[in-house]
């Protein structure tokens, strides 16, 4: 396990980058470096650790990022603009905070001369509409011009080049991770899962946007961090970009609906509202190669992640 490191997280407020958080501050110290626009950390037990610093500011305030920055063992790179509602609404900002954001954190990882590891956060969404199992070689796809859905895929494809450009050039040691539909406890903003057991827990009605037939692999939270740990302590991580996912949490939007009003005992109903943009029709990842370099293989079934987050968010959520 990593001990005694100084980690430097951007985006260190938000959900994924929490779950890390809470296994690592004990035996390490955190700097947290965000704009606080999604905040999970505040309403966590560990908000005023001692080993735990809060920085707050942007991704785009260079200056400020590279002092930040200053004697840090391991970035994560996890600040982005996210969430189709948000990306759609702010599609320049979208790309502004994903590409330039990205390539100053890169730059500062750089002058700061960080030596443990830069974990960058991509997307699954590289993959375009259709992604049955693809491999961490498969072609990526841009998506149509102008259509706002693709901004946030087209601008983490750029972060993701640009890093492994610094790993060549610069010989940072740098792992990109994709992720695929990551839930669980903390998680804020417009993830389906959430939003539908916060519906169900009140017998509210389920909205899905569509037909209801996207399949989508769902993979909990804490599984997703344990591969991102893995990708920091193992040096075979090292310019490598890694899809991060559970393959068997399998299920059509539709089905995720029912599956949640089964597990919760909900008789909430599932009624459909117009898509609200380009859709991705499928997203099943291969995991293959987390499995061969890594020994990663994702342990919670959707099941037991739906109960376990409807229980954090009983708990913490009014």
């Amino acid at each position: 396990m990593i001990k005694d490191k100084c980690i430097f997280i951007t985006g260190g407020a938000g959900f994924i980058a929490n779950r890390l958080i809470n296994i690592l501050v004990e035996e390490n110290n955190i700097i947290v470096y965000d704009n606080f626009h999604r905040d999970t950390l505040s309403f966590t037990t560990y908000a005023n650790h001692k080993n735990l610093k809060i920085i707050k500011g942007d991704v785009l305030d260079y200056e400020l990022l590279e002092k930040s920055m200053e004697n840090s063992d391991i970035v994560v790179h996890a600040a982005a603009i996210a969430g189709i509602d948000t990306v759609i609404k702010s599609p320049t900002n979208t790309m502004r905070v994903n590409m330039i954001g990205t390539a100053n954190v890169l730059e500062a990882a750089k002058i700061n001369k960080i030596s443990g590891r830069i974990i960058d956060f991509s997307t699954s969404e590289v993959f375009g509409s259709y992604a049955f199992k693809p491999t961490e070689d498969t072609e990526t796809v841009a998506g149509s011009a102008g259509e706002a859905r693709w901004t946030y895929a087209v601008s983490k494809l750029a972060g993701e080049h640009l890093a492994m450009a610094y790993y060549r050039e610069f010989m940072l040691p740098i792992s990109s991770v994709r992720p695929f539909n990551v839930y669980g406890p903390g998680q804020t903003g417009e993830g389906a899962i959430q939003v539908f057991i916060k519906k169900a827990i009140k017998n509210e009605d389920l909205c899905i946007y569509g037909d209801g037939n996207q399949i989508r692999a769902w993979c909990y939270v804490d599984d997703f961090v344990d591969c991102l740990i893995r990708c920091i302590e193992n040096p075979k991580a090292v310019g490598e970009s890694f899809n991060i996912g559970n393959s068997r949490a399998v299920l059509t939007t539709y089905g995720l609906a029912q599956t949640v009003c089964r597990v919760l005992h909900s008789s909430s109903k599932i009624i459909y509202k117009p898509a609200l943009s380009a859709e991705i029709e499928l997203r099943i990842p291969s995991v293959d190669k987390a499995f061969n370099i890594l020994g990663f293989k994702a342990k919670v079934d959707i099941d037991d992640g739906i109960l376990r987050t409807a229980e954090w968010i009983e708990r913490n959520l009014p």
